[in-house]
């Protein structure tokens, strides 16, 4: 609206006007939340950081998050205090790495409300999970002729699988498209639905758009339409509970580097009667029953999809990080997201010539945008010449992309620790860019 107004003066007033409103509402929100993101940034080494003269700004939560202190003593203390290999040993250091590391799955299984801890099952993450459901479940339940629903929106990882396991299978993809905003069609979704139908396969939250998908809404529509449902819930596990059993998702999938804790690690959630029913992922110790020469046998899950010795020590480490973000949440972690997200977008879309892509009234804190003809490269390296962590490209949304006619964004993701002073240097850095091209 700002651009309407003939008087550049009067322009630059009133904008300032509104960031002072904007800032004067969020202090009182952070006064009526207790929130101390300052006591809360102590906790992360990494965020004292400079870059050069400049004090580290890292805006790229949504590719991986910052960890707390709480994780890295996690990870050092079972090196030096617990480490064995695990489940099978009859020493007692093997009993205690084994009670750590599935005292991590009972954390899992809080923290999506599983029915079980067995119901998760430890992956590489979010992109070894969606392949482990795709090459175990879809291999031996998708047939010619079967359809798999997908969103416009949705990252690479939940592409790919599908499209190698409908070629293998003779299935095919059909994709829901969505509005201007970048919210999802539910109404194609809808007319999309059929009886041939085998799989939905939505993100819960989008990479690039930051959309919340409702994904209790479609996984009852899939199920009365008889299909299964993998939720990718990389982006929503770490900016609000979830709830599988709320949502009725027959498999839910993250990492853990986007929760704060180690790479490496994530979780595939599954309601244990499918679990039990797919066929083994990998082959090796530890998830055998029994085995001869003419055949082998396998056990139930959890062991039934973790091969091999597992990764013990992130595993510990994505427990202690989950204890750690989910003791934030009541203190107003939460909240805090929310006032950053409403904060940054209203100082982003003051600055002339900035497009932020996705406008979906229910978003996790990400702002994806084009500022002018700059290109987003550009304006990323220039913004870490002002020690500011920005994503640029396509996100791993190359169809996302194409769809939306560009080759990629400037994207901010926030987390709990970010400030609004950082937010006010982000929007100063990229006015001083708009000015230079």
């Amino acid at each position: 609206m700002f651009m309407r107004i003939s008087s550049k003066d009067m322009q630059k007033h009133l904008v300032n006007e509104t960031i002072d409103a904007i800032t004067a509402a969020a202090a009182v929100d952070a006064k009526n939340v207790p929130f101390d993101v300052q006591r809360v940034r102590s906790d992360f080494p990494i965020l004292s950081l400079h870059i050069g003269k400049n004090p580290l700004i890292y805006l790229d939560n949504g590719a991986s998050a910052q960890k707390p202190l709480a994780v890295i003593e996690a990870l050092a203390r079972y090196y030096r205090e617990q480490h064995a290999n695990i489940h099978r040993g009859a020493h007692w250091l093997s009993e205690e790495a084994t009670r750590a590391y599935e005292e991590a799955r009972v954390c899992m299984a809080r923290f999506l409300n599983a029915r079980e801890p067995r119901e998760c099952i430890f992956t590489r993450g979010t992109t070894e999970a969606i392949n482990l459901v795709a090459s175990s479940w879809g291999s031996a339940n998708l047939f010619p002729g079967d359809e798999i629903l997908l969103s416009a929106m949705e990252h690479h990882a939940n592409i790919v699988p599908w499209q190698h396991v409908a070629e293998r299978t003779g299935a095919r993809l059909r994709i829901v498209p969505l509005t201007p905003e970048g919210e999802l069609r539910v109404d194609e979704f809808h007319r999309l639905l059929s009886s041939r139908t085998r799989l939905v396969a939505v993100t819960h939250a989008s990479n690039v758009l930051g959309t919340i998908n409702p994904v209790a809404e479609i996984a009852a529509a899939a199920h009365a339409a008889g299909a299964t449902v993998l939720i990718d819930g990389a982006q929503s596990a770490a900016h609000f509970d979830v709830d599988v059993r709320g949502i009725d998702a027959d498999f839910f999938v993250f990492s853990s580097h986007k929760v704060c804790g180690p790479t490496g690690i994530g979780v595939l959630y599954g309601k244990a009667d499918i679990l039990n029913a797919m066929p083994p992922y990998q082959f090796g110790g530890d998830m055998v029953r029994e085995v001869d020469f003419e055949r082998s046998t396998f056990r139930e899950i959890p062991e039934r999809f973790e091969a091999g010795t597992p990764n013990i020590a992130d595993a510990i480490a994505l427990g202690r990080a989950i204890e750690y973000v989910r003791a934030l949440r009541p203190a107003g972690a939460l909240a805090h997201e929310d006032a950053l997200l409403s904060y940054a977008t209203a100082r982003l879309e003051a600055i002339s010539g900035l497009r932020i892509i996705g406008t979906a009234p229910r978003k996790v804190p990400v702002i994806s945008f084009l500022l002018g003809n700059t290109h987003p490269l550009d304006v990323g390296t220039l913004l870490d010449a002002d020690g500011i962590a920005v994503r640029t490209g396509h996100h791993c949304a190359m169809p996302l992309m194409k769809t939306l006619g560009i080759g990629g964004t400037v994207r901010v993701s926030l987390a709990f620790y970010n400030t609004f002073e950082e937010i006010d240097r982000l929007a100063d850095s990229l006015e001083r860019i708009r000015r230079m091209f």
